[in-house]
């Protein structure tokens, strides 16, 4: 009877001592392998969700930094950002396409503006017109090609109205029955100046007038969020952003910055008061610069790096916001979760070494006389150890090959549950909460917590077997190390006296 034939027969024959390994394997393999399946489902949300979120990022201001400086008692000094600054985050490799929309309010008097709704007019009642112009320098604006507006008739822009500072615009269809306007037509800016009185009036100076052509025709497509009851006053069901989004004209960044700075100019000379800084100086067009910037990543996977690299090139009270920082929000819970599947791994594996080899060598104690007569009759001391490794292999495989479904089954069990206890502590420390989201206004995906709990699944894949399988059995050998040492040891004259 070779090696072979005798692990068998020692593992049919010795039924009880082969049901507690198996046992022990068994249960071990559970908590391994639950813990595992955690981790790689985690890690799969994870992926999918930020792949959903997309690799967009802009800047913002950081009123977080602001308010903790100003609670110290320390001199804020705020910084705008620059058009270089924002060309130069743009240049990092990490970036796939950029644009930023320089932006310009224009309060008017003869143009026509899209009204409030009559039932929230109340509310907003003493704020004069004003049309906003939003810029971009591709031909293709970024809310047209993120299908936040939809372009029903016309084009958008050419490389030539881009560069030559061509005054045209795409405008909203309500903006343009209100005015009785359709492509081709020109229509007037007539720029204002503001005084708002002690009395409650509003006395408007005439600056200047800009005749811009319609090239373009859209409508906003309205942005479907999933809001609770607390967040019924945020921006996206906000009147007065609906009735902005109806007067915002696109137009080439060089035609805005030049509109804004001829206002600026204007406003010097009627209130030079009002542009005077608080060091003395004058008002300068760097000063005038106003732009939110947008950049596509390659890959969701760059969003860090790109954050680390971007944050060391913009002002201090100025910070990097990528939309895969939403998932950072609301997936606290799986990432916490992760790292303790983790943890769980490393010492279910150590107690695992350590319970596995005592009972092996428990075992061996009993079988020494038998191994004792093996190596008396000249059997190699080699095929003596391979016995004893397929034994504890064939009852291994076993075990594992069961507790990849039980521990599959478990992680999933504990994983939902201690996502549902989570969910419900996040919403109850939230109810009077609101989270702002710079990123949601660049994308059509809002994200829950609920989200993110639909998204998480325990599957039973190929990559969990093999994980399953490599980490088990490189356990199991490893648990092995000190029996064999302990047969190494064995004087079969010793044995046998």
């Amino acid at each position: 009877m070779n090696f072979i034939q005798r692990a068998w027969a020692s593992v049919v024959r010795r039924k009880g001592k082969s049901t507690i390994l198996f046992l022990v394997i068994f249960i071990l393999g559970n908590v391994i392998a639950g813990a595992i399946a955690i981790q790689q489902s985690t890690a799969n949300v994870e992926k999918k969700v930020k792949a959903d979120l997309g690799a967009v990022a802009t800047i913002e201001y950081d009123w977080q930094t602001e308010m903790q400086e100003e609670s110290s008692d320390e001199v804020v000094m705020y910084e705008n950002l620059t058009e270089e600054q924002i060309n130069e985050v743009g240049k990092l490799p990490y970036v796939k396409e950029y644009d930023y929309a320089i932006q310009g309010y224009f309060s008017v008097t003869d143009l026509k503006t899209v009204g409030m709704p009559e039932e929230e007019a109340d509310m907003y009642e003493g704020i004069g017109k004003m049309v906003l112009a939003n810029g971009t320098n591709l031909k293709e604006p970024i809310p047209f090609k993120e299908k936040k507006v939809v372009l029903t008739d016309g084009r958008t822009f050419t490389d030539e109205e881009i560069s030559a500072k061509k005054y045209v615009a795409v405008v909203s269809n309500s903006f343009a029955q209100e005015n009785g306007l359709a492509l081709g037509d020109e229509f007037i800016i007539d720029s204002n100046l503001d005084d708002y009185k002690e009395d409650g009036s509003i006395e408007k100076n005439k600056i200047n007038d800009f005749a811009i052509t319609v090239v373009g025709l859209y409508d906003p497509i309205k942005l479907e969020t999933k809001t609770s009851d607390d967040e019924k006053n945020s921006m996206n069901n906000d009147p007065y952003f609906d009735m902005m989004q109806l007067n915002t004209f696109y137009m080439p960044n060089s035609v805005i910055k030049e509109l804004t700075n001829l206002d600026l100019e204007k406003i010097k000379e009627i209130k030079p008061e009002l542009y005077i800084k608080d060091d003395g100086s004058d008002f300068t067009e760097e000063d005038n610069f106003y732009a939110i910037p947008t950049y596509f990543l390659k890959s969701p996977e760059d969003a860090d790096a790109f954050k680390e690299e971007a944050n060391n090139l913009v002002p201090k009270y100025q910070k990097v916001v990528v939309s895969t920082d939403k998932f950072d929000e609301v997936g606290g819970s799986l990432q916490k979760m992760s790292k303790i599947a983790g943890y769980v791994v490393i010492i279910a594996v150590i107690a695992a070494l350590v319970i596995i080899s005592l009972v092996v060598i428990l075992f061996l104690r009993d079988r020494k006389h038998e191994l004792g007569i093996y190596l008396s009759l000249g059997e190699k001391r080699k095929n003596v150890l391979l016995q004893v490794i397929i034994e504890l292999l064939v009852i291994s495989l076993v075990a594992m090959c069961l507790s990849l479904v039980t521990g599959n089954f478990l992680g999933k069990m504990v994983s939902e549950s201690l996502l549902r206890s989570d969910a419900l502590a996040t919403n109850v420390s939230n109810m009077n909460g609101f989270y702002h989201d710079p990123t949601a206004l660049m994308n059509n995906i809002s994200l829950t917590a609920e989200d993110v709990q639909a998204a998480y699944q325990v599957n039973f894949s190929v990559s969990y077997i093999i994980s399953f399988l490599v980490v088990g059995l490189l356990t199991v050998l490893g648990s092995a190390i000190l029996p064999l040492l302990y047969i190494l040891r064995l004087n079969p004259k010793k044995i046998m006296m």
